[in-house]
């Protein structure tokens, strides 16, 4: 039976509010969380004994290997036999073998510990650096020392490793050494305070959750459900395990006598309600006289410009989602929106637990796709190539939401492809492109990101460790140009035609309104007179003539002729190919007439160098029932800011602008109602942005404002690139052909 309003903790407060419900679970919700626990379990997410017990004896071996680096600087520093003997240097475990929710296959996340004259410069990336690389047990070492937290990556045994680094101010590192204390963070640098805030903040979460057993297992099932959904990757703007862990825990202090299935529910229906940029908390944000920069948008201005704010709790607070974007947060809620839709349908016995954790079809989600192709000589290079190429993806995401005034939505997904065909080292990401929804379509409206790409490869290429054959190539391809190497088997799953009104209206382009009727007739004659001799024999031989890029791929023999040509040539090319507005119109037309000849071929990408007109986007039906859900509700003049003393308090919010699930949930289910909105409502605490001088404005006033001021700017910029520098700059387009 559930347990009662009054029952224990009633009067225990965990968080910065009162929990929603002290209800416990009821003989339902024990069998639900059974059926769960077993679903994970046929998943595979837990780790056998013996994979445990070799994780162990990895750890074993790396502590003893460090304590005689350790050894070996300080002798060469000439201190006394006394001090070699002392000296030490302690390994500590962070992330998800910190918190006990590791799966198999999981990077073991380590810190090493030592004393003050062991510096991360020399000491750890070259002496270290050098132990590791002779042994044997040691593979695919990879340094990576201007990483935001620098880092040691290497395989232990088949084991993955990652080695973080911090110098405290003590000449003997004690064996027993709490890391918790504060006193760890004096007279060290920035780096350093991030480094050992990963097992701070570990050890935080597990003090502040009611029940460590329910929140590990809610954690790992969604933990496993991110990565199903394609969510899951903080480097590329959603979710880390860092971030998760604290959302759940956040929830678990807001049902405290929920058990894992009740929670998981729970998880959906808070953060689909709640109201972004409204940050997220354990404890109140402390501050501290060693002076660190913690989390404060009213003394920090980029502060405020955070999306997702979720704050760590281990002094120096900070937002460990600083890298979400307007994008990936559109992305997330749409799946938060998804998933819950599920779980209620789950408590009504209508589906099964399996049905939440279906993998997201990425690839029949967008009609267009930006494919980030990456190149280097041998494997161990295009290992520290991806790395730094990944890690500036979230960039390019932002650099495109500047460029169209975010008009344009980004979608990055966090899984690596390969193409073993090539004759290089490969890997791609993709990026699933759409326009923004709700916007005013336009006849002929355009979006040329040319000079965004440009920009963006200029910064990747100014990678610290370049090599040569390192390369990178961006281009735009279609949904059905998408390369078969990244479908399960090396083909593309059926799709049933779905009619849409999007699919029967078809807007012209903007050249091809300024085309004269003759010459319209001239293509649908000659296209007629196509399907008659069997053009489509050798129509990839003409596509291949008429692309810019056809050069570029005989001269570059790891892109290959026939499957992945890619959308970037030199600007020699570009200025033969594309000298006047004319040619441009020309290549558009002979484009889109071989488009619509040939039958849809998933071997072949695009290489439409032109730029074409967007349409609204179609998406897949799993995006249908998500399509309107807003990252965060803004405007909402009755919020006020409760911000005293340099904490942030509870505060109150209008009830208008928050959406109730109640048709969602089983009546009669007393956590089910309200008092999830009237909680939410004393989460509000950034709803108004203050300015310098402690005034609240409402940022839906200064909205049009700005959008004026943004679309000159627009204007004037594309004026610029357009007739300046498309000469010298690869054309992308987002096309209107629906399929």
């Amino acid at each position: 039976m559930g347990s009662t309003e009054g029952l224990g903790s009633s009067t225990l407060q965990f968080g910065v509010t009162k929990p929603i419900s002290m209800a416990g679970p009821m003989s339902a919700d024990f069998q639900r969380t059974k059926e769960l626990e077993k679903f994970l379990a046929d998943s595979g997410i837990y780790e056998t004994k013996e994979e445990a017990a070799k994780r162990e004896d990895v750890l074993r071996r790396l502590r003893k290997v460090v304590k005689g680096w350790v050894k070996q600087i300080t002798r060469l520093r000439r201190y006394t036999d006394q001090m070699v003997e002392d000296a030490n240097a302690v390994i500590m475990t962070f992330g998800s073998y910190r918190l006990g929710v590791h799966g198999p296959g999981a990077d073991l996340d380590t810190l090493c510990i030592g004393p003050s004259y062991v510096n991360r410069e020399e000491d750890f990336f070259f002496t270290l650096h050098d132990i590791l690389a002779n042994m044997e047990e040691v593979t695919e070492l990879q340094p990576v020392p201007d990483a935001h937290v620098p880092v040691m990556k290497f395989k232990f045994d088949g084991i993955s490793v990652d080695l973080l680094y911090a110098s405290i101010s003590c000449l003997v590192v004690p064996e027993d050494l709490d890391i918790s204390d504060i006193s760890v963070l004096h007279n060290v640098d920035e780096p350093t305070v991030r480094s050992l805030n990963g097992c701070r903040v570990a050890d935080q979460i597990l003090k502040l959750v009611p029940n460590v057993e329910y929140f590990r297992t809610t954690l790992r099932c969604l933990k496993f459900w991110a990565k199903r959904r394609g969510i899951y990757s903080n480097v590329t703007g959603f979710l880390g395990g860092v971030n998760l862990a604290l959302l759940v825990a956040r929830v678990c202090q807001l049902y405290p006598n929920a058990n894992p299935s009740m929670l998981v529910s729970r998880f959906f229906r808070v953060y689909t309600q709640w109201r972004w940029p409204n940050p997220v908390m354990l404890c109140p944000i402390e501050e501290n006289e060693l002076g660190f920069s913690v989390w404060d948008p009213r003394r920090n201005p980029r502060d405020r410009t955070h999306h997702m704010p979720i704050i760590t709790p281990a002094y120096p607070c900070m937002n460990s989602t600083y890298s979400v974007s307007t994008s990936t947060l559109r992305v997330m809620m749409e799946q938060f929106q998804c998933g819950n839709k599920i779980c209620g349908e789950v408590e009504l016995n209508k589906v099964h637990w399996s049905a939440l954790f279906e993998p997201y079809i990425f690839f029949e989600s967008y009609k267009n796709y930006l494919q980030v192709d990456i190149i280097a000589a041998d494997v161990d290079d295009l290992r520290a190539w991806k790395g730094w190429v990944e890690s500036r993806l979230r960039q390019l995401t932002l650099m495109i939401e500047r460029d169209t005034i975010g008009k344009l939505q980004c979608h990055p997904y966090p899984h690596e492809y390969m193409d073993t065909s090539k004759p290089c080292a490969h890997s791609a990401f993709f990026m699933g492109l759409q326009r923004k929804e709700g916007e005013i379509v336009q006849e002929g409206h355009q979006f040329d990101i040319r000079g965004t790409v440009e920009e963006f490869k200029h910064s990747v290429n100014m990678y610290m460790f370049w090599r040569p054959g390192m390369d990178i190539y961006v281009s735009h391809v279609r949904r059905r140009q998408i390369p078969s190497y990244v479908f399960p088997n090396g083909y593309k799953r059926s799709r049933p035609s779905r009619p849409t009104p999007q699919m029967e209206t078809f807007p012209k382009s903007l050249h091809e309104d300024e085309a004269s009727g003759v010459e319209n007739r001239e293509r649908t004659h000659k296209r007629k007179l196509d399907d008659k001799v069997g053009v489509k024999q050798n129509v990839a031989q003409k596509k291949q003539a008429m692309s810019p890029s056809g050069s570029l791929a005989r001269s570059n023999p790891c892109l290959g002729s026939g499957d992945m040509s890619v959308n970037t040539v030199s600007d020699s090319s570009v200025r033969h190919e594309l000298t006047n507005a004319e040619s441009v119109n020309l290549l558009n037309n002979k484009q889109e007439e071989l488009d619509r000849t040939q039958s849809p071929d998933p071997e072949c990408a695009s290489n439409s160098s032109v730029i074409t007109t967007v349409t609204s986007d179609a998406g897949s039906p799993e995006d249908a029932g998500s399509a309107s859900v807003v990252g965060f509700v803004e405007g909402n003049s009755r919020c006020v800011e409760g911000m005293t003393s340099g904490r942030f308090e509870d505060t109150t919010c209008g009830t208008d602008s928050v959406m109730l699930v109640e048709n969602m949930v089983a009546p009669g289910n007393e956590i089910l109602q309200d008092p999830l909105q009237q909680q939410l409502e004393k989460n509000a605490l950034l709803a108004m942005v203050p300015d310098s001088k402690a005034r609240i404005h409402s940022e839906t006033l200064e909205k049009p404002v700005i959008r004026h001021v943004l679309l000159l700017t627009s204007f004037f910029r594309t004026f610029y690139l357009y007739f300046v520098f498309m000469p010298s700059l690869v054309i992308l387009s987002i096309t209107g052909d629906w399929v």
